[in-house]
């Protein structure tokens, strides 16, 4: 049966008054939503984005999945060709084997089956699907199920969602919600109760014994909450049960598993229970359909309570309207795309800008309902009233780009997020930052302590409103824990060393601003702990033992992965001491050695920038790597080189991220580089001036206020700045303050096709 569509794939008016398309109309969901590792080239795979529905840092993303277990903490990847089923809950970019993917709703038709099956020939509720019936964007995604002859559309709002089927003709059609199913895992104990002839309400416990994030070494501990009603009466329903075995281990390695399949396929139906709890329960409805005939579905969800659930739907989808949803949600993403307009450029590169945009909206999400309720660290509901509780902080990643872009375009939402981590660190007791934070866990993934960059960033660019006293004392706490107050470096490790005397260097700034002297001092000698792995006979960091000696030097190298470093090598890592560029240059030898080094390492890197042992641009370490030129004195280069790793780096394509998106930072990248803007060093408010993709960008900043940056005469070889004037008057730098952007004006780029060796050299 070829799909029946009911509405629109874009907003109800597909054009403004001035003829241009809606800015969430150049979102494409399905850029980057692949977890291919053969395409990537390494075992990290590509950009694990998910194509599903959602709303700007909502709660809520109804998305397809595609596989349970793996590394796949989208749950979906393009290539495979079949569906479990739509989530309401889903992660952006991550690896480590992901989480969410909670309260799965598959319509189907038939003969009822409790398990999922498996992608290449084991059969269960999963079904195949039509590939060109497939769409996704901004806000929505429709599909036709093939094997059930099935139309899906997905819409959203922030704390819920909703589905609407098109059945074929049948006695014996049903929709199918599988409670214990969970990216990467399982849930441990779910719950269902039906509240009347058209609801049910629940909850689904999360626990590291059902795997999960890190494949449950990441301590999540969470219980998602929904309130779920259907246009069709609840006549012959059910419930499924799974008997676990006692003592069952349930990570991901038994979710993958031909028994997993073989005991979830002969699990016990209930029929019309009241209520009903387990380890492993799913609920189901059946009825009968006419040809085409139309079912809807929707659900709140909360992390706190079935009560915040059923408020949080009440208050955001009140009827059965899956149109005005869905135009609602087109309307919010235009109005926050609307933070940036960019003149010129092609449609692709307006697809991948706004694609990218739309990437860096989707976390820190919200973790609060409706009426201001959220889940604390200690596991007690709390309320606030002061700042929006937000989650998923993949700190490693987003200190970088992600943060510090949304201090222009968003500041409140880098306070909200501070202001979360802070209540984090009081109410769990712990009183420390935690580094990649996911629904109150402290998952202790990665290296750094990123938190304490963000902080001082917020705090130099005035965008701090915390009790300072409380956050550097959580800051401080974090720094003694994690860092190289002890011998002056992190034994055995490079990453932890170079990472730690950055925000080393970040608490010097803050205590120096907030009168505390002697801390400056101190932290001012451990922001050169770098210095102390330093082997100038080898030109390279090397880890040193806890006896103070080197490692051994490995056969490759600079180039060795895996040397003291994370997902990385010494030639990558290596170039990570952005609070100290100078000293950096003159530990290494010299500008023009540095300058050699930079020039060697960019004309060895493969031109598609997948994983490679150069510039590998699929990962966090080298982001800022591109920017040096701009303080060696060589510009021009980083003029080329940022347009040139846009250019090759980001597609309009399924495999157009060549790395894991990672919670916004890598599409943040493209978006501050598209702008001819990049922060080397967040802690301080200085931004590099490089090569913008388009001929205007418009940015919204504070109080109404725009920042305007003009490259003119802009081509795909004009790739180089020529002069600059800053709001009419020459501008001989190659950088901003953010003073400068936040407080409006212009930024006039002459372009041209040769370098300007004389621009942007004296600060």
């Amino acid at each position: 049966m070829p799909i029946v569509w009911l509405g629109l794939v874009s907003c109800a008016s597909s054009v403004q008054d001035m003829g241009q398309p809606h800015l969430s109309d150049y979102v494409n969901p399905f850029i980057g939503a692949s977890t291919n590792v053969e395409a990537a080239g390494a075992y990290h795979g590509l950009g694990k984005t998910f194509p599903g529905a959602t709303t700007p840092y909502g709660m809520v993303q109804v998305s397809p999945n595609t596989i349970t277990g793996g590394d796949n903490g989208s749950g979906y990847s393009y290539e495979h060709e079949t569906i479990e089923g739509f989530a309401f809950t889903q992660m952006s970019g991550v690896g480590w084997y992901g989480d969410l993917g909670n309260l799965l709703v598959m319509p189907t038709v038939g003969e009822l089956r409790t398990n999922s099956g498996k992608e290449g020939g084991v059969a269960g509720y999963r079904s195949r699907y039509d590939k060109s019936t497939e769409v996704a964007k901004a806000g929505y995604y429709g599909v036709s199920l093939s094997d059930y002859r099935i139309s899906v559309e997905a819409t959203v709002a922030p704390h819920s969602g909703m589905l609407r089927f098109v059945f074929p003709e049948s006695e014996q059609s049903r929709v199918q919600i599988d409670l214990a199913r969970r990216v990467g895992g399982t849930s441990t104990y779910q719950t269902v109760r039906v509240v009347d002839d058209y609801t049910i309400s629940g909850r689904m416990e999360c626990t590291p014994d059902g795997g999960g994030w890190g494949n449950g070494d990441g301590m999540a501990r969470y219980t998602v909450y929904f309130c779920a009603r259907f246009s069709k009466p609840l006549k012959d329903y059910g419930v499924w049960n799974v008997n676990i075995p006692e003592g069952q281990d349930r990570h991901r390695e038994f979710v993958e598993s031909p028994n997993f399949q073989k005991l979830t396929a002969n699990a016990n139906i209930v029929e019309r229970p009241e209520s009903f709890e387990g380890k492993h329960v799913g609920f189901f409805t059946e009825f009968e359909t006419e040809a085409n005939e139309v079912v809807l579905f929707k659900a709140g969800i909360s992390f706190v309570s079935e009560e915040g659930a059923r408020k949080n739907l009440d208050a955001e989808i009140p009827d059965w309207d899956f149109d005005k949803v869905r135009d609602r949600a087109c309307t919010l993403w235009d109005e926050a795309l609307a933070k940036i307009h960019v003149k010129g450029g092609t449609e692709d590169q307006k697809v991948i800008f706004y694609t990218s945009l739309y990437h860096t909206m989707i976390d820190p999400r919200i973790y609060m309902d409706v009426d201001g309720h959220y889940m604390g660290a200690d596991g007690k509901a709390r309320l606030s009233d002061t700042f929006t509780k937000r989650t998923i902080f993949s700190g490693w990643d987003v200190f970088r780009s992600q943060m510090p872009l949304q201090t222009i375009i968003n500041p409140a939402l880098v306070n909200d997020m501070l202001a979360s981590l802070t209540t984090m660190a009081e109410e769990s007791g712990r009183e420390y930052y935690e580094r990649w934070e996911f629904l109150n866990a402290y998952s202790g993934c990665m290296v750094g302590n990123p938190a304490i960059s963000v902080l001082a960033d917020a705090y130099a660019k005035g965008i701090c409103h915390l009790d300072m006293e409380k956050a550097y004392r959580y800051a401080d706490n974090t720094s003694r824990m994690f860092g190289n107050g002890t011998l002056g470096y992190v034994p055995n490790s490079i990453s932890s060393t170079l990472e730690y005397a950055y925000t080393e260097w970040c608490m010097a700034r803050l205590a120096q601003a907030l009168g505390k002297k002697d801390d400056a001092a101190r932290y001012a000698r451990l922001a050169r702990s770098y210095r102390n792995l330093y082997d100038s006979e080898k030109h390279s960091f090397r880890p040193r033992k806890e006896n103070g000696q080197f490692e051994a030097w490995p056969e490759e190298g600079k180039l060795k992965e895996g040397y003291g470093c994370v997902e990385s090598n010494e030639l990558q890592q290596g170039w990570f001491v952005p609070h100290d560029i100078p000293g950096m240059v003159e530990l290494m030898g010299g500008t023009e050695r540095v300058i050699a080094d930079l020039d060697t390492m960019f004309s060895k890197t493969p031109t598609d920038f997948l994983w490679n042992a150069y510039y590998n641009h699929a990962n966090e370490p080298v982001h800022h790597v591109p920017f040096l030129y701009n303080r060696l004195g060589e510009p021009w280069k980083t003029q080329w080189w940022s347009r040139f790793i846009g250019d090759k780096a980001y597609k309009n394509k399924v495999e157009g991220l060549v790395g894991n998106e990672d919670v916004g930072q890598m599409s943040a990248w493209y978006v501050l580089a598209a702008c001819g803007l990049y922060p080397i060093c967040p802690g301080e408010t200085r931004y590099e001036i490089s090569s913008p993709v388009f001929e205007e960008m418009t940015i919204q900043v504070n109080e109404g206020r725009t920042f305007t940056i003009q490259a003119r005469h802009n081509t795909p070889e004009n790739v180089y700045i020529q002069s600059t004037k800053l709001n009419g008057e020459d501008y001989l730098k190659c950088y901003l303050d953010y003073k400068d952007i936040m407080r409006g004006g212009s930024l006039v780029l002459e372009m041209g096709a040769e370098p300007n060796r004389d621009w942007g050299i004296n600060d």
